[in-house]
């Protein structure tokens, strides 16, 4: 960029690029029986824009550099955090996030850590954890960045092993359960998730069993291996997951396209697993609805996203 430029000069330059992270984590429960919480590592910026709030871990794009390297050096740099796997999850680059003029285009990267991992993180005074449901206001579009992470991790988590990454290879059926409800903030019912996610033919049992606190011993349960049980690769019905409240919500998203809506259009990231079931109906019983085509509704798809804020990666 010409250091004399104007603005109107300035916006017919190739745009900045940059990087920006979101690590998604549970944090460690002395109870078993208590559930954990999904939370962030955030950096405070020390200089304008928007000096001292808090943002996303991230940086200029350098020359030589790739985008990976980036993302990783960015989070090295300002966390301390060494990530064994990033995930790209989505280009920002809507012409009002810059506010001097300058086209800034910012790819964000996310990431699912487990306890251990996540202790590489230098807290300090410009850097600190935050649950994701007490979020303090964020720089630029990060908040938006965040819930477009949130909405990818819930999405997945109905129909991949992802899990994993929270809860290990091998698991009760209580912890995975703790897992899902951490990541869509919610309470599950323990019985209609017992009953739902063996229903999908994604797990299958060790043979060994693991005792957990002072209930009697749980069997211990993996994800099936690629090709094993597993549903099928037809576009099939959601199965609804019951939650605990009295006015429990339920919430479909589509496992086959890994969609964040329902039929009808809505944002309702929550409990999905795909079901087996070719009769239309869930096999909790529940009437799944029918899945509207993607040229009824093509606001629909999980790309589609305009971030209104500015922002400088």
């Amino acid at each position: 960029m010409r250091p004399s430029a104007n603005v109107s000069e300035r916006a017919q330059e190739p745009p900045d690029i940059g990087v920006s992270v979101v690590i998604l984590a549970l944090d460690r429960t002395d109870s078993p029986d208590a559930r954990p919480t999904l939370r962030i590592p955030l950096v405070r910026r020390i200089r304008q824009p928007f000096l001292g709030a808090w943002a996303l871990p991230g940086s200029r794009l350098r020359q030589g550099v790739s985008l990976e390297a980036a993302a990783s050096d960015a989070l090295l740099s300002t966390t301390g955090l060494d990530a064994r796997y990033l995930e790209q999850l989505y280009t920002f680059g809507d012409p009002g996030r810059s506010s001097s003029g300058l086209p800034m285009v910012s790819i964000a990267y996310w990431a699912l850590i487990d306890a251990d991992e996540a202790r590489g993180v230098h807290e300090a005074e410009n850097v600190q954890w935050f649950p994701v449901s007490a979020l303090p206001p964020l720089a630029f579009d990060h908040r938006r960045i965040v819930d477009y992470a949130l909405g990818r991790v819930r999405a997945k988590i109905g129909y991949t092993d992802i899990a994993t990454r929270l809860v290990g290879e091998t698991f009760t059926l209580s912890q995975l359960r703790r897992v899902y409800e951490a990541i869509l903030d919610r309470t599950l019912d323990p019985p209609n998730f017992r009953r739902g996610i063996l229903a999908t033919g994604m797990l299958e049992a060790t043979g060994e069993r693991l005792a957990e606190g002072r209930h009697r011993p749980a069997a211990l349960y993996r994800y099936a291996a690629r090709g094993a049980a597993r549903p099928s690769l037809r576009p099939a019905p959601s199965l609804r997951m019951r939650t605990t409240s009295t006015a429990h919500v339920t919430t479909d998203v589509d496992a086959t396209t890994r969609s964040g809506t329902s039929a009808s259009g809505t944002t309702t990231f929550g409990t999905t697993i795909p079901s087996t079931s070719a009769s239309g109906t869930s096999i909790l019983g529940t009437t799944t609805p029918k899945r509207a085509s993607a040229s009824a509704n093509p606001s629909a798809s999980p790309h589609r996203i305009t971030p209104s804020s500015k922002e400088r990666p």
